[in-house]
């Protein structure tokens, strides 16, 4: 795998991607979200989701305008993780702006992978910083629509 030009969907895979998420706090978005990747990265849930939760008392990754990037480090994963997930109403994830948070992308990294972890996360705000992309994420009806927007873009960059 190429780290320099990796792309936000060599990682993706269409099972992570949550076009409705339900859930109204921080945590149940976070096990909403973990439930895909989880099983994808053979890891227990739960773990998955304490591992988050910690990562958020050093500081929420809800980063504003919207946009929430949880991420967190495991021990016991091969490769990096990548999922994503839709709130339709938005919800309070303790963003930096205060606002409402409705479009997040999980990762999860082996603990030892410092360079690719902050590579893909350094991608993914560049192209959340583009208004029309995250209008059209906002207004996708499904998970394949949001995975063809996202390949959109990431081709741009």
């Amino acid at each position: 795998m190429v780290v320099e030009n990796m792309k936000i969907c060599d990682v993706l895979q269409r099972e992570t991607i949550l076009a409705d998420l339900k859930a109204q706090n921080k945590k149940g978005i976070l096990e909403e979200l973990v439930a895909p990747v989880a099983e994808i990265a053979n890891v227990n849930q739960e773990d998955l989701v304490k591992v988050l939760m910690e990562r958020e008392q050093l500081g929420s990754t809800g980063i504003g305008g919207g946009i929430g990037i949880p991420h967190g480090k495991m021990k016991n994963i091969d490769s990096l993780v990548l999922g994503f997930g839709l709130s339709r109403k938005g919800v309070d994830f303790e963003s930096l702006d205060g606002q409402p948070t409705h479009i997040f992308f999980l990762l999860i990294t082996p603990e030892n992978s410092t360079g690719l972890h902050l590579k893909l996360l350094a991608r993914i705000s560049r192209i959340l910083k583009d208004d029309l992309f995250k209008s059209k994420l906002l207004n996708a009806t499904d998970g394949d629509e949001i995975l063809d927007i996202i390949k959109g873009e990431d081709e741009d960059f």
